[in-house]
């Protein structure tokens, strides 16, 4: 299902009504990126109406994006239990848009006698070109991750530096277990990730 928010009302309602989770993509007519990340999103919910998912147009329902810390538009986030547990800017595909919210199950299954990935966690933060580079391989591939921007979480970064000893961006969590820097060589294994070769 995707459903516009008329005003803060609605949205009040809506974070009575689904408490647990839903989406929420903010969205601009301004932008010409937003128009084809609706496109997408169009898509996903068609495929996925059991995903409650809401759009604000920030032009008509001005200063909701402030509460959601979100800075641009497209930008999508969940929330859960009445706080944003991660958020993604700019134009995804539909495919992407189910294994971020739907769980879908990735594109490729994993290689024989290897585990299904089940809990990637992406901490970035701004300027961060390997930051890029990192979330492109794994939506290439088909992993569905979550994000943590350590800029806004400052608590989250800390965290961080004590279980890795850095505080160097990319960082991934695969089950629990860490990888810095963008490095395919380490994630591959981990991701369940056929290695490829260049010749």
């Amino acid at each position: 299902m995707l459903e516009w928010i008329r005003d803060r009302e609605h949205l009040r309602d809506v974070q009575e009504q689904h408490k647990d989770f839903f989406a929420l993509a903010f969205w601009g007519k301004f932008s010409e990126a937003a128009e084809r990340a609706l496109a997408e999103l169009k898509a996903f919910a068609q495929e996925y109406d059991d995903v409650p998912l809401y759009v604000v147009d920030v032009q008509k329902v001005r200063g909701i994006h402030k509460e959601f810390d979100v800075q641009r538009v497209p930008t999508v986030v969940a929330v859960e239990n009445g706080g944003v547990t991660r958020s993604t800017e700019g134009v995804q595909s539909a495919r992407f848009y189910a294994l971020y919210f739907a769980g879908a199950a990735p594109s490729r299954p994993p290689e024989a006698g290897g585990r299904q990935v089940r809990h990637v966690t992406v901490y970035s933060g701004p300027g961060c070109p390997p930051c890029g580079l990192l979330k492109t391989y794994l939506r290439t591939h088909g992993i569905s991750f979550r994000e943590i921007d350590i800029a806004r979480r400052p608590e989250e970064a800390e965290k961080l530096r004590r279980r890795s000893g850095y505080m160097a961006v990319p960082q991934t969590d695969i089950n629990g277990r860490l990888v810095v820097g963008f490095d395919p060589a380490k994630l591959a294994p981990l991701l369940g990730i056929q290695s490829e070769r260049r010749s």
